[in-house]
C-alpha cells in the first residue's frame, strides 16, 4: 500500500473515510517535523520583526517551501504536524476561556454573539453555494469568520475531512482570513470612532466582528484599555463556541455516507476543549499554567498551519480565482453589520 494517494493531497481525516493511516516508525516523523518546526520559528521571527500576523507569516513561509512536499521522507512528519499537533492545539485553546467571563457579558450580548456566529456561518454556506463551491467550503470559510479565524478553519477542516475540503481550499481560506483579519484590525477601530461608540460598544464590535484573537485584542486595546478588556471577553466567548460549532459541523457533514453523526459523540479534541475550559473555569489552574498552555496552543497551531502550507497543491490554489475570497468577505460583512447593530441599539 502506498503512503498517500497520488490524486489527493494528504490531510486530517477524522472519520477515516479516505484510507487508513499508514504505519510508520516513530523516527519517520522526525524529518517532516523538523522542517515544520524550523519553518515555524522562521515565521515567528518574520512576524515579530515586521509586525505582521503570525498565522499569515506561517502560511506564507509554508507555501514558499511547498516544493518540499514532493519529498516522501517528509510526508509522515508533515501529516503529523497538520493533524495531531493541530488537534492538541485545539484542546489547549480551551485554556483561554472561563465560564465566568462569558456570563459577565449579560444575556443580551450572549444572545447577540450566538446570532452573529450562526449568521456568519450561514451566510458563508449560502454564498459558497451561490458561487458553486458547495456547502462544505462555505462552512469552512463562514466558520473561520464566525469563531476565531485560522484556528477555527484548521479545526473545521479536520472535521469536514479531505473528501470535502482539500488542502488548496484550506490554504486559500487561511490566506484570506489572515489578510482580512489584519485589515480589520486597522479599519474597525476607525469605524467605531466614526460611529461614536463608547468603550463597551466598541469592545463588543471589535470582539464580535474581527476574525483572529490577536487582531481582535489588538484592535480593542488600540481603541482604549476598557474596550480592549471587553473585546477580549467577547472574543473568548466566540472561541468557546468552537466546540459546539465543530459538533454541529460533524452532525451536518457526517463521516459515513447516508448516516448522521451522533451529536453526543464528539471527537476527542472537541471533548478535550470542553474539559479544559471547565477546569480553567474553576480557578484552580495557576495563571502561569494557563499562560503556558495558551502559548503552547499558539505554537502548535502555527506549526500545523506551516505544515498545511507546505503540503498545499499550489497549482489548484492558483487556479481558484477571487470567488472563494468573496465568500469570506460576505460572511465578514454580515458579522460586522450585526455587531454594529447590536452595539448601536442594544448596548446603549
Amino acid at each position: 500500500m502506498r503512503f498517500y494517494s497520488d490524486s489527493l493531497p494528504a490531510a486530517a481525516d477524522l472519520y477515516g473515510d479516505i484510507e487508513p493511516a499508514p504505519k510508520v516508525r516513530y523516527r519517520d516523523y522526525a524529518p517532516g517535523l523538523l522542517v515544520a518546526v524550523l519553518a515555524s520559528l522562521a515565521s515567528a521571527y518574520l512576524a515579530e520583526h515586521y509586525h505582521a500576523p503570525l498565522t499569515l507569516m506561517a502560511l506564507l513561509v509554508g507555501l514558499a517551501l511547498n516544493f518540499l512536499s514532493g519529498d516522501k521522507r517528509l510526508l509522515p512528519g508533515l501529516a503529523f504536524a497538520s493533524r495531531t499537533l493541530l488537534r492538541v492545539g485545539i484542546v489547549l485553546v480551551g485554556a483561554r476561556v472561563t465560564l465566568a467571563q462569558i456570563a459577565g457579558l449579560g444575556w443580551v450580548a450572549l444572545l447577540a454573539i450566538l446570532v452573529i456566529v450562526a449568521a456568519a456561518m450561514g451566510s458563508g454556506v449560502l454564498a459558497s453555494r451561490k458561487f458553486g463551491f458547495g456547502a462544505a467550503f462555505g462552512a469552512l470559510a463562514g466558520g473561520a469568520v464566525a469563531i476565531c479565524g485560522a484556528s477555527a478553519a484548521m479545526a473545521l477542516a479536520t472535521v469536514l475531512g479531505e473528501k470535502r475540503i482539500n488542502q488548496a481550499q484550506l490554504a486559500l481560506v487561511l490566506v484570506g482570513i489572515s489578510a482580512m483579519s489584519a485589515a480589520t484590525m486597522v479599519l474597525y477601530p476607525i469605524l467605531c470612532h466614526h460611529l461614536g461608540f463608547d468603550d463597551r460598544q466598541a469592545g463588543f464590535v471589535l470582539g464580535a466582528a474581527i476574525h483572529d484573537v490577536a487582531q481582535s485584542l489588538g484592535a480593542g486595546y488600540s481603541f482604549s484599555q476598557a474596550a480592549g478588556q471587553n473585546a477580549a471577553i467577547v472574543k473568548l466567548t466566540r472561541v468557546a463556541l468552537l466546540a459546539p460549532a465543530l459538533a454541529a459541523t460533524s452532525y451536518f457533514f457526517p463521516g459515513e455516507e447516508g448516516k448522521r453523526a451522533n451529536p453526543l459523540k464528539l471527537p476527542w479534541f472537541v471533548a478535550g476543549f470542553f474539559i479544559l475550559a471547565a477546569i480553567n473555569s474553576t480557578g484552580v489552574v495557576p495563571a502561569q499554567v494557563g499562560d503556558g498552555a495558551t502559548a503552547l496552543a499558539t505554537g502548535l497551531l502555527v506549526c500545523a498551519v506551516t505544515a498545511t502550507g507546505i503540503r498545499s497543491p499550489m497549482q489548484t490554489l492558483l487556479q481558484s480565482g477571487p470567488k472563494p475570497l468573496l465568500t469570506i468577505l460576505i460572511a465578514s460583512l454580515v458579522a460586522l453589520v450585526l455587531a454594529c447593530l447590536t452595539a448601536g441599539f442594544l448596548l446603549r
